[in-house]
Parts: C-alpha cells; sequence; structure tokens
C-alpha cells in the first residue's frame, strides 16, 4: 500500500474511533444550553409577573390618591360651604343671661356748636345753646351775641333683654341720654356734670307695647340726618311719653297702630308770654297710625284726638284737639343712595306736639273766660344726596304758623311761626364712626310780629356700638 493511502486511511480510522466521544461532547453542550434558556425563560416570566404586580400597585396607588384628593376637595368645599354661611349671618348680637338675650347699646357722640344770635343773648345752660330750639331765639331788637361751646351730653345708651315666649319675643328696653337736662349754672368751669335723662322705657310683647317710648303721632324714621339733636325741630311732630299701643300687620306691606297716650294740656296765659302745662286732664290722649311701605319708599298717616281740659283759678273748661299727620321717605338714584323726606302735620290744639310745644295747645285768655284753642301747622321736606358710599349730604327746610282767634287778645311776646334751613356733609370714616359739619339759619317771630334770627356752624363726632 502505497505510503499516502496507508496516511488516508490511519486518518479515516483515526476520526471514527474519535467520533462518538465529539458526539458526546455536543450533546453535554447542548443540554447545559437548554438548562441556561430555561432557567433565563423562567427569569423573564418571574420579571414580567413582577413588573405587572408593580404596575398593578402603582394604579391602585394611584387611584387611591386620586381618592384622598377627590376626598380631601369635598371635605375643603363643606369647609368652605360652612364658613361662608357662618361669615354670611351676622355677628352674634348681644349676650345670653339664662333665657334671656342681654343687648347693651348707644353712642359717643361730641359737639362743637358755634351760633350767633341777630336780636339778643342766650342764658347761660339754657338749652338754646346746645340744640336747635326756635323758642329761645331772642328776638326784639337787642345787641346780637355769638356762643362757642363743646359738649359731649348727646351720648346716649341704651339696654334691652329679649326672651322668646311661646313663639313670641318678650322684650324690655330702657335708653338714657343727657341732653334734655338742665346743665347747672357753672358747670362748665370744671367738670360739665349733666344729669342722665330717661328716653323710653316699655315693655312689648308681639304687637302689644306698654311704657314710655315714641309718640304713636310722630313717624321717628323720616327725621332727616342732622348734627343737631332733632334736626327741623319747628316742623316736625316730637313726643316720646308713656302709652299703651297695639300694633296689628294688615299685609306684608300694610300696618295699623292703635294707642291712648299720657295727656298733658299746654296753655298760653293771656296775660303772659310763658307756656304753662296744666295737669287737670282725666282722659288719655287716642292715637292711630297707618304706615305703608312698597318698594318705592315708607309712608304714614297718623291721626290724634286729645281732650283738653283746664281747671286753673276758678276756671274749668275743656275742648278737644285733634290732628293729622303723613309722613314718608321715598330713595331714589344709584344704589339708593340718596331719598326725599317729609313731614306735614295740621290740627286744633295739637301744640304740645309739634317743635317741643313751640306753641300752646290753647290759650286761657283773661278769669272768667274758656279755653280758645290754637291753630297748627307744621311741616318740613329733606333731600339727602349719597355722593358716595361713606360721604353724604342733607338739605332740609322747615316750617310752622300758629293760628290764634282774632276775637281775644293775645299776649304780643307770644310763638307765632318759626322756619330754618340747614345743610350739612357727613362722613363716615369707618363702620360705626361718622364726622359731620351742619350750617344752619333760623328764625323765630312772635306775634307782634318780631323776628330774631339764628345762624350756627355746628360738628358732631359719633362713635354707635
Amino acid at each position: 500500500m502505497h505510503r499516502s493511502t496507508r496516511a488516508l486511511v490511519a486518518i479515516l480510522l483515526a476520526g471514527t474511533c474519535l467520533a462518538p466521544t465529539a458526539a458526546s461532547a455536543a450533546d453535554g453542550r447542548e443540554a447545559e444550553l437548554m438548562a441556561r434558556l430555561d432557567k433565563l425563560e423562567a427569569e423573564m416570566s418571574q420579571l414580567r409577573a413582577d413588573l405587572a404586580s408593580a404596575r398593578h400597585e402603582q394604579a391602585a396607588a394611584a387611584e387611591d390618591a386620586r381618592a384622598a384628593i377627590a376626598a380631601t376637595q369635598d371635605r375643603t368645599n363643606e369647609t368652605a360651604d360652612k364658613l361662608a354661611v357662618i361669615e354670611s349671618k351676622p355677628p352674634p348680637d348681644g349676650f345670653k343671661v339664662g333665657a334671656a338675650t342681654i343687648k347693651l347699646g348707644g353712642f359717643v357722640r361730641v359737639n362743637t356748636i358755634a351760633s350767633r344770635w341777630s336780636d339778643g343773648d342766650v342764658t347761660v345752660g339754657a338749652l338754646g345753646k346746645e340744640f336747635y330750639l326756635p323758642q329761645q331765639i331772642p328776638v326784639g331788637g337787642g345787641p346780637g351775641s355769638q356762643d362757642l361751646l363743646v359738649s359731649a351730653r348727646q351720648t346716649r345708651i341704651s339696654l334691652g333683654a329679649t326672651t322668646p315666649v311661646d313663639g313670641k319675643e318678650l322684650k324690655g328696653y330702657i335708653e338714657f341720654d343727657f341732653a334734655l337736662a338742665t346743665a347747672p349754672v357753672g358747670a362748665q368751669r370744671a367738670t360739665n356734670p349733666y344729669t342722665p335723662t330717661l328716653r323710653r322705657g316699655f315693655i312689648q310683647y308681639g304687637g302689644l307695647l306698654i311704657g314710655q317710648e315714641w309718640s304713636t303721632f310722630q313717624n321717628v324714621a323720616v327725621l332727616p340726618e342732622s348734627t343737631d339733636f332733632v334736626g327741623p325741630l319747628e316742623g316736625t311732630v316730637f313726643n316720646r311719653q308713656a302709652q299703651v299701643r297695639y300694633t296689628h300687620r294688615l299685609s306684608p306691606t300694610l300696618q295699623f297702630s292703635v294707642a291712648i297716650e299720657n295727656p298733658e294740656t299746654e296753655i298760653l296765659l293771656g296775660s303772659a308770654a310763658s307756656y304753662t302745662d296744666i295737669d287737670d286732664d282725666i282722659f288719655p290722649d287716642a292715637v292711630g297710625r297707618l304706615d305703608w311701605k312698597p318698594k318705592v319708599g315708607d309712608f304714614s298717616l297718623a291721626g290724634i284726638v286729645r281732650p283738653l281740659r283746664v281747671q286753673d283759678a276758678g276756671v274749668r273748661d275743656s275742648a278737644v284737639g285733634w290732628g293729622v299727620s303723613a309722613a314718608g321717605r321715598v330713595p331714589f338714584g344709584l344704589d339708593q343712595r340718596h331719598d326725599f323726606r317729609f313731614m306735614v302735620t295740621y290740627g286744633h290744639g295739637i301744640g304740645r306736639y309739634l317743635g317741643l310745644g313751640y306753641v300752646a295747645d290753647a290759650v286761657l285768655p283773661a278769669p272768667g273766660q274758656g279755653l280758645s284753642v290754637v291753630d297748627n301747622l307744621a311741616g318740613f321736606a329733606a333731600v339727602k344726596i349719597g355722593w358716595t358710599p361713606r360721604l353724604r349730604s342733607t338739605i332740609t327746610g322747615s316750617y310752622q304758623w300758629a293760628g290764634y282767634d282774632d276775637a281775644i287778645v293775645i299776649n304780643p311776646l307770644a310763638n307765632k311761626a318759626a322756619w330754618s334751613g340747614a345743610a350739612n356733609l357727613f362722613w363716615t370714616v369707618v363702620k360705626g364712626f361718622d364726622l359731620g359739619m351742619e350750617y344752619r339759619h333760623g328764625v323765630r317771630e312772635i306775634v307782634n310780629g318780631e323776628t330774631g334770627s339764628l345762624d350756627r356752624l355746628e360738628f358732631a363726632a359719633k362713635y354707635s356700638f
């Protein structure tokens, strides 16, 4: 055999001998590779499972977060709604003592008053120095006079209590100020003391009122804003007194009041210019009033019938007085900031109810003669202009006239007529704190035709609580 052939055969034999060994090695590597693939697939499956679990947990957590946010928002909205309800309600008015609610109120007021009288001087401590009182304007051509006064006596305090009883409120109310007490002579030298005076004191249950209150004949709500204690005094009904009043609502806009009130006859003695209160009355004054509040404003119509009686110096006589009074307030303009106010009163023997008794109810001309009842006409009109929500002005005109019987002799110094005009400017600095200034010109006329005038500039600062 050729040497090369023997080599090829040897190689083939050798390969034949080695083949089983190589096949065995390949099978081992394949098994190892398959094991690794199985392990890798298992790990990938676990990874996919873990990833799916993580995504599920993340979605659940996100849902829980959204639910928590929504719940928090709901609680926030609920809290905001409750807060809005609380803020929309007025603050507590007063404080509780048992079943009663007690309220303390009033204001502190300081007035600076500069006055000039054309025909004379006003006595020390006179009320006419502290508020507009036409019956104290000097007449007769005397030398003019001036006066400056600073006072806090118009300060006021009130105390009220209400208790619910059988579905209604039982109310008690008292109110004091210092304005109508005559100042002691010399008070201004040191301490300026003033005596508290009762303004109002009554008990009210439902529509029934018993005690001292504004007369049912007067509509207090139409009085214009003024630095003065009253303002258009000669033109308005102005009276507080003890009474028994019942008020009944006829409809949402209409109510009727009827009252019997304390009687007091004021007379003018024919031989004197002074007025005298005759405390001989035996029947009360009877008053009725209708209040109407439509959308366009507030209106009232009141009527009074009163017995007049005198028993003095051997004279015993009686008469009947009567009167009617119409009043109203009509808002207008931007945000209803402006308004027009008025009162017109006519009567026979009602002088005590007008201008703090500027004229008498009746005249007792001379001993042996009977009462001569005085006719009365009074009124005022006022326009309020709201320049801004905090700045406002009021312009007022006021008038009163007395008609005496021509058949009797009247003291020439008795009051015959009075009129005044005023303009002011008020500024609400902050809620509850007001500053105001006002100019007023007033004239008094007596029976003999003589007149006297007053010019007054007044400043006021007021804190209400």
